[in-house]
C-alpha cells in the first residue's frame, strides 16, 4: 500500500513529461508532502495535535524512511508537547528531503524511474517517468468511484480526499465541470472525521506557514 505522501505526488505528477505540473511546485508540493507525512504519522497514532501544539504519542519507527525522517525530528525533541509553529520553521525546510525520500521509495517499488537529461545540452535536468502507471489509475479510479457514489469511505479514504482536495489537487483529476457538480461530496467526504478535519486545517496552516523564514 501506497504512503499518503507517495499517493499525492502521484497525482501531482505528469505521467508522460515525469515532471510535477502544478503551480508554485516548491512552496505547494513540499507543504503537500510535509502535510501528507503528518497526516499518515497521525493516522498511525504517531503524533496528535490540537490548535496550538504537536504531541509526540509513540516514536517508535514504522520503517518507511519517509515517515521516520518527520518521526525522528519529534524523538529528538527536548519536550513530547511543541508549538505547531516551531514545528513548522524545522520541518518545512525538509520539504525537498521528503520528496527525495518519495521518489525513492516510488523507483524501488518499479512505478517510476528516473532519466537523467541535458536542457540546451548543457543545463543538467531530471525527471521521473511512469513506468507502472496501475497504481495512479487504481488511486484516480478509487476517488473518482467513491465521489460518484453515495457509499460511506473507509477512514483512509476520508484521509486521501481530504488532502488532495486541501492542496487544490482534484482540479488536476476532475475536469472544471465534474469538479463543480462533485465538490458538495467532496467536502462531506472531508468533514466526516475529525481526524481529517484537523489535518486538513494543519495543512492549511502549513500553506500559512509555508513562507515564514526557516527556525534557526
Amino acid at each position: 500500500m501506497l504512503s499518503f505522501a507517495e499517493e499525492i505526488y502521484l497525482l501531482a505528477l505528469d505521467d508522460v513529461s515525469g515532471k510535477i505540473t502544478i503551480t508554485s511546485k516548491d512552496v505547494v508540493l513540499n507543504s503537500a508532502l510535509i502535510g501528507s507525512v503528518l497526516a499518515e504519522l497521525c493516522f498511525l497514532g504517531k503524533i496528535d495535535n490540537d490548535n496550538e501544539y504537536f504531541y509526540l504519542i509513540d516514536k517508535t519507527p514504522t520503517g518507511q524512511p519517509v515517515l521516520d525522517n518527520v518521526l525522528e525530528v519529534f524523538a529528538g525533541a527536548e519536550s513530547e508537547k511543541n508549538p505547531i509553529e516551531h514545528c513548522l520553521r524545522v520541518l518545512l525546510p525538509m520539504g525537498d528531503k521528503v520528496e527525495g525520500k518519495v521518489l525513492e521509495s516510488l523507483i524501488n517499488k518499479g512505478i517510476l524511474k528516473k532519466v537523467e537529461e541535458k536542457i540546451l545540452w548543457i543545463f543538467p535536468s531530471r525527471r521521473y517517468p511512469v513506468i507502472n502507471d496501475q497504481e495512479i489509475i487504481d488511486v484516480e479510479r478509487r476517488l473518482r468511484q467513491l465521489l460518484d457514489s453515495d457509499e460511506v469511505p473507509t477512514p483512509r479514504e476520508a484521509m486521501l480526499v481530504s488532502l488532495v482536495h486541501v492542496c487544490g489537487l482534484f482540479n488536476e483529476i476532475l475536469s472544471p465541470r465534474e469538479y463543480v457538480r462533485l465538490l458538495p461530496r467532496i467536502e462531506q467526504i472531508a468533514k466526516l472525521e475529525l481526524l481529517t478535519q484537523k489535518v486538513s486545517e494543519l495543512i492549511l496552516q502549513i500553506n500559512n506557514f509555508a513562507n515564514l523564514p526557516p527556525f534557526v
